[in-house]
């Protein structure tokens, strides 16, 4: 008799685990293709993660090849999200309509693109616009320190910098240099931002610039540059990020997602998802949250099926 109490105690308790592991959507399984921006990266990943939590047997492939080689990738067919920390490019836009290829445009955070150095180095303390220029523009005369600011040391300066399929490295060269794609070439350069942080860190005379959610993973090892726009210097924060005075280095990040794909229940519920939790999950690695209405807007955007680009240039 206790054996058999105790066998229908054993089911009875365990009913609503199994319950509630249906409910988890145990049920669902497949794969999401995710590719595109390093900067996107840490917050689709968080994304990801806590998904699997409710979704074990979805499979969600997040990878790196920046926001211009996500979108190559996105529109060969390979791939149903692409993270992008630029809007879309108009070249772009005509290769999707091309391919009669229906996407949903959706900012999801705010980022403050962030000028670092290694915290070797004791000598910097801002940078204007115009020294960054003076640094990063097409012939850049620029090989010392010393070269930017007079007092600072006659030192080698090491460039670190994203590759040029980056939507990072597409923003820093317009609102830096004047155009997109303008840079000097002899830097170092990666789609891995996790290189850049490394190269700069260990690195007292280096230079870099990345999404803010790097140096907030590695303040240990990096020291923030003001920049100063013409208003006084100032450093990216959840603050001056979301109101702006960041300025011009704040920048809006995205997904994009196929409209085919949302045809499929997995990655329907899985942009559902990333749109309930993205704020949350920007701040914890590093970015800043849009205003309610924003997620709102774009949940809109998901039910009303509204394609195309609103930021494309």
């Amino acid at each position: 008799m206790k054996r058999l109490l105790l066998v229908a105690l054993i089911i009875v308790s365990f009913a609503p685990v199994q319950t509630a592991f249906a409910r988890s959507g145990s049920k669902l399984s497949g794969t999401v293709k995710i590719d595109g921006s390093s900067t996107v990266f840490p917050i689709t990943e968080a994304v990801a993660e806590e998904f699997n939590k409710i979704y074990p047997r979805v499979r969600v492939t997040v990878g790196v090849s920046g926001s211009g080689g996500g979108f190559k990738k996105f529109l060969a067919g390979e791939t149903d999200i692409s993270d992008a920390s630029r809007p879309i490019k108009g070249k772009e836009l005509k290769k999707a309509v091309e391919k009669n290829i229906k996407f949903i445009e959706l900012p999801i955070a705010y980022d403050g693109l962030s000028v670092v150095v290694s915290r070797k180095n004791k000598f910097v303390d801002y940078m204007t616009v115009d020294e960054l220029r003076k640094i990063w523009q097409p012939g850049s005369a620029v090989k010392t320190w010393a070269d930017i600011r007079s007092g600072w040391p006659a030192k080698p300066i090491r460039l670190y910098g994203p590759g040029t399929d980056s939507g990072t490295f597409d923003y820093f060269t317009e609102v830096i240099n004047g155009k997109s794609g303008a840079s000097r070439p002899d830097y170092t350069a990666s789609e891995d931002d996790n290189v850049l942080v490394q190269g700069v860190s260990g690195d007292a005379a280096a230079l870099g610039y990345f999404g803010y959610a790097y140096y907030a993973e590695n303040k240990d090892t990096l020291r923030l540059v003001p920049i100063d726009s013409g208003k006084g210097p100032v450093a990216p924060s959840a603050e001056t990020i979301n109101n702006g005075s960041y300025s011009p280095l704040s920048r809006p990040l995205f997904i994009y997602v196929r409209l085919e794909s949302l045809d499929r229940e997995l990655v329907k519920k899985f942009v559902d998802f990333y749109l309930k939790n993205a704020g949350a999950l920007a701040a914890e690695v590093g970015y800043v949250a849009l205003a309610d209405k924003a997620y709102a807007d774009d949940k809109k955007r998901i039910a009303d099926r509204v394609t195309g680009s609103v930021y494309s240039k």
